[in-house]
């Protein structure tokens, strides 16, 4: 909270994305290229995704809403981050305003929320489709579905728009480095001209029990998942159905894992990273799940596999086709 001898004013304007420190300029260019990279594979292979989704009717049921929602999530979040870090190493440019700072981080925090949510949607609905076969086509319809993602939608800006509104009314009376790639909230708090210890307590738990709550509820319908497959006499039925688990899980994991490492991590004795590593850890698991995603979508799916054989199968034959009539206009 606030000194009372302290002034609420802030006087600064903008802020200055440091990035990793002691990193010469000479590889500036490098960072700058891994980062579009990722960018452009984040983009492209999860609008692919959802442009056959759009495309093809035989996608558009409820598990693949799911996945078209992620894919969404994930081209927002990294829309929001890697652009500016890339003008940073690029351009040699870190400057941001104050005001699109916190946008920046509202919509990190939103996204974030909205992949919980999703992901916990996910677990719902194959909790459904695995113990109750039967009901499923009417318990979970497309538009069933359709509310339960808008919902993730809609309910995951409450919390960091509260926590944005706060920040923004924070006194930032000097220092405006952000020693971080992007407007990061913990960096940020370090620049208040305040003790902010308990808005750094409170941002921090409601973090995690946004983590945690998802967490517990999914780790519940996994268990019934578990306990209902295992009931199941025939060995082909068990296989199917933990096939059918076995990339949500894998999703879950790179999203949770990370998290609860780096947040329990001041806690863990005989456990410290410098700040560079800290960067590099932090991008890592919010950057790792979005650029795996689209190829998890398609080796764990055989009939997004079929889907895009059958495209790449009939672009070739148009081209081929398309030679012939100019060979033949020509002759």
């Amino acid at each position: 909270m606030l000194a009372k001898n302290q002034t609420a004013i802030s006087v600064v304007t903008e802020f200055f994305i440091v990035g990793f420190l002691g990193l010469r300029t000479e590889y500036y260019n490098l960072v700058a290229a891994v980062f579009l990279g990722i960018y452009v594979t984040v983009v492209v292979g999860n609008s692919v995704f959802v442009l056959m989704f759009v495309i093809e009717p035989s996608l558009q049921k409820p598990m693949y809403i799911i996945m078209i929602n992620l894919a969404l999530a994930d081209i927002g979040f990294c829309t929001v981050v890697l652009p500016k870090i890339i003008v940073r190493y690029l351009f040699n440019k870190g400057s941001v305003s104050f005001h699109v700072c916190m946008l920046q981080r509202l919509l990190i925090h939103y996204f974030t929320n909205v992949n919980f949510l999703v992901m916990t949607t996910m677990a719902l609905d194959r909790y459904l489709a695995i113990c109750f076969p039967l009901r499923y086509p009417v318990l979970m319809t497309n538009r069933t579905m359709i509310l339960l993602t808008g919902f993730s939608w809609t309910i995951s800006m409450i919390i960091p728009a509260i926590i944005t509104i706060q920040t923004s009314q924070m006194p930032f009376c000097g220092p405006n480095r952000i020693i971080h790639c992007y407007c990061e909230t913990m960096s940020l708090y370090n620049l208040v001209c305040a003790d902010v210890s308990f808005q750094s307590y409170i941002f921090t738990c409601l973090v995690m029990c946004v983590i945690a709550l998802t967490l517990i509820v999914i780790i519940f319908f996994y268990i019934n998942i578990v306990v209902c497959v295992v009931r199941t006499a025939n060995n082909q039925s068990r296989v199917k159905a933990f096939s059918t688990c076995a990339t949500q899980l894998c999703i879950i994991c790179i999203h949770y894992v990370p998290r609860f490492f780096v947040f329990t991590m001041p806690y863990l004795p005989n456990v410290k990273f410098d700040i560079n590593e800290r960067i590099a850890f932090t991008l890592f698991y919010w950057l790792f799940p979005p650029l795996v995603n689209p190829f998890m979508y398609f080796f764990r799916s055989k009939e997004i596999q079929k889907l895009f054989l059958k495209w790449c199968t009939s672009t070739q034959k148009n081209g081929r086709g398309h030679k012939i009539n100019i060979v033949s206009v020509s002759k």
